[in-house]
C-alpha cells in the first residue's frame, strides 16, 4: 500500500501486532487486563487525592510525587482500554489518528516518569546533602516553575516528534508492536526518515541519558553524605527512601532503553521487545502507589486519616 498524500493517512486503518493468545485464554486475559486497569486507576487516584487534600503533604517531595500518578494513569489509559477492547472484539485494528494519540500518550508517560523521578532525586539530594539551603533552593516558585517546565518540554518535544511522522505518507499498515509508538510508526513510512531517526536519538539522549547522569551524580553524593553522617537513624532513613526511589528509576530506565534500542537492531527478539514494552506500561503504574504508599510513612498515615474522614458514620 502506498499513500502519496500524507493527508490520506488519516483515513487509514492500521493493524497492531497479534497477541498470539492460546485458544480459550482470551477472556481470562480480558478479565485480568480490566482488573489491572481498575486497580491502577484506584491506587493512583488514592495517592493523588491524598496529596492534594492533605496540607501537611504540600512539600516539594510530595508535590513532585503528585505528578507520578498522573503520568501512570495517562500511560495505562493509553494502552489498557484499547488492549482489552481488542481482546473482546477480536479485532486488532486501530485508526491512524488513534495510533498517533496512543503513541503520543505512551511516550509522554514514559519520558514524564523518568524526568519527574530525576527531579525527585534532585530534591532528595538537596534535602540530604544541603539541608541548610533546602528551603532557599526548593522554594514554592522554583518548584512550580520546575513542574510546569517539565510538562511543557515533554508535551512540546513529542508534539514535534509526531509532527515529523505525519509529514510523510505511509506504505505499510502493520504495526510491529502490540501498541503504537514512535519507532513502530516510523517503520510504516515510505520515504527517507533520517530526520526522524536523529530526533529519536535526541530523545534517547535527552530523556534517558541526561536523567541517568543526574541520578548517578545525586546518589553518589547522597551515599557519601550518608557514610559520613554520625546519626545512624538518619542514615538508615535516607538510604531506605533513596534506595526505593533508585530501584523504581533503574527499572524504568532499563526497560525503556531495551524497548527503544531494540527497534534499531533486527537481531533482538520481537517477543523480548514486546514483553519489555508491556512491562514498562503495566508494572510501574501498579507498583508506584504501593511502593510510595507503603514505604513513605507520612503518605501512609495521611491515607489512613483520609479514609477515616470519608468513612460513613455508623447509624
Amino acid at each position: 500500500m502506498n499513500t502519496s498524500d500524507p493527508l490520506g493517512n488519516w483515513a487509514i486503518q492500521l493493524t497492531l501486532q497479534s497477541l498470539d493468545l492460546p485458544p480459550g485464554q482470551e477472556y481470562p486475559v480480558f478479565v485480568v487486563g480490566t482488573l489491572t486497569y481498575i486497580t491502577i486507576l484506584f491506587c493512583n487516584t488514592l495517592v493523588f487525592a491524598t496529596i492534594v487534600f492533605t496540607k501537611s503533604l504540600h512539600k516539594p517531595m510530595f508535590l513532585l510525587l503528585l505528578n507520578l500518578p498522573i503520568m501512570d494513569m495517562i500511560g495505562a489509559t493509553a494502552f489498557l482500554p484499547q488492549l482489552v477492547t481488542s481482546i473482546w472484539t477480536k479485532n486488532r485494528s486501530i485508526s491512524y489518528p488513534g495510533c498517533l494519540v496512543q503513541a503520543f500518550l505512551i511516550h509522554l508517560y514514559g519520558a514524564g516518569n523518568l524526568v519527574f523521578l530525576t527531579a525527585m532525586a534532585y530534591d532528595r539530594y538537596v534535602a540530604i546533602c544541603l539541608p541548610l539551603r533546602y528551603n532557599s533552593i526548593m522554594t514554592p516558585n522554583t518548584l512550580m516553575r520546575l513542574i510546569i517546565s517539565i510538562w511543557f518540554a515533554n508535551i512540546l518535544f513529542f508534539t514535534v516528534l509526531f509532527s515529523l511522522v505525519t509529514r510523510y505518507s505511509i506504505c505499510r499498515t502493520k504495526i510491529v508492536d502490540i501498541y503504537c509508538n514512535n519507532p513502530s510508526m516510523t517503520k510504516l513510512l515510505c520515504e527517507d526518515t533520517k530526520v526522524n531517526n536523529y530526533f529519536g536519538l535526541a530523545f534517547i539522549v535527552i530523556f534517558q541519558g541526561a536523567p541517568l547522569v543526574i541520578i548517578m551524580y545525586t546518589y553518589i553524593q547522597i551515599l557519601l553524605t550518608c557514610v559520613m553522617t554520625k546519626q545512624a537513624d538518619a542514615r538508615v532513613k535516607a538510604l531506605q527512601t533513596c534506595g526505593t526511589h533508585l530501584v523504581v528509576f533503574l527499572f524504568f530506565e532499563f526497560n525503556a532503553a531495551i524497548t527503544l534500542i531494540s527497534h534499531r537492531f533486527e537481531s533482538v527478539s520481537p517477543y523480548l521487545r514486546r514483553a519489555v514494552g508491556v512491562s514498562i506500561i503495566i508494572f510501574p503504574p501498579v507498583l508506584n502507589p504501593l511502593i510510595y504508599g507503603l514505604k513513605t510513612k507520612e503518605l501512609q498515615k495521611s491515607m489512613i486519616k483520609m479514609f477515616k474522614r470519608v468513612r460513613l458514620p455508623r447509624k
